[in-house]
C-alpha cells in the first residue's frame, strides 16, 4: 500500500527544456486547473487568475518578450535574447498564474500572494499526480511592468510564476534536501 503522503514525499521539478509532449489536455486539464484553485483564501477573494500558454501562443509570448528585454538591453548578448525568445516552446503546456490583488481589503496583500502562490504549487502537485513533470519558473518577465502587459494585467495582477507542465523526457534525480532537524524547532515560553 502507497503510503499517504508519498506525493509529497516525491515531489520535485522537472526542468522546463527536458518536458514535452504530452501535457494535460481537455478534461485532465480542465480537472489539474479545476484541483490547483482549491487554495487557502481568506476573505473568499479569489485572488488569482491562470491564462494558458499553449501552442502557437508560446512562441509568440517569447517573442515579445525577447523583444521586450532587447528594447531595455540593447546590447544583449545573441545568447540570452535566444534564451528569452524559446523559454516557453519546451513544455506544451505553460500557466501563467497571476495575483489578483485588492489593496483595499482587510486581507493583506501578502495573503494574497501566498494565495496565489497555493494555486502555482498545487499546480505543481497535482502534475505529478497525474503522471507528467512540472516547474514552476519566475525570471525577469514575472516581475515586469511591460511582460505584464504583454499578457493583459491590470495594474493590481502580478505574475506569481510560470508552470511549465508536460511529460519529463529524461529521469530527473532529486536534488539534495535540507535534513528536518536543521529547519525545526518547538517554541517555548
Amino acid at each position: 500500500m502507497r503510503h499517504p503522503l508519498s506525493l509529497l514525499e516525491q515531489r520535485h521539478s522537472a526542468p522546463s527544456r527536458q518536458l514535452g509532449e504530452p501535457g494535460p489536455a481537455g478534461d485532465e486539464l480542465l480537472a489539474l486547473l479545476g484541483a490547483a484553485i482549491r487554495v487557502p483564501d481568506h476573505g473568499k477573494l479569489v485572488p488569482y487568475r491562470l491564462i494558458l500558454l499553449q501552442g502557437e501562443s508560446k512562441r509568440i509570448f517569447g517573442e515579445r518578450l525577447a523583444a521586450l528585454s532587447l528594447r531595455v538591453n540593447p546590447d544583449l548578448p545573441e545568447s540570452k535574447r535566444e534564451k528569452d525568445r524559446t523559454r516557453y516552446e519546451f513544455a506544451p503546456l505553460v500557466v501563467a498564474v497571476v495575483a489578483h490583488l485588492d489593496p483595499d481589503s482587510k486581507v493583506p496583500v501578502i495573503e494574497q500572494k501566498l494565495s496565489a502562490g497555493c494555486v502555482a504549487y498545487n499546480l505543481l502537485l497535482g502534475a505529478q499526480a497525474l503522471g507528467y513533470g512540472a516547474q514552476w519558473l519566475t525570471g525577469w518577465a514575472a516581475y515586469d511592468r511591460d511582460a505584464a502587459g504583454v499578457l493583459g494585467l491590470a495594474d493590481n495582477e502580478q505574475v506569481i510564476g510560470f508552470v511549465h507542465i508536460g511529460t519529463p523526457q529524461l529521469d530527473v534525480p532529486d536534488r539534495d534536501r535540507p535534513a528536518l532537524a536543521d529547519v525545526l524547532r518547538t517554541w517555548t515560553p
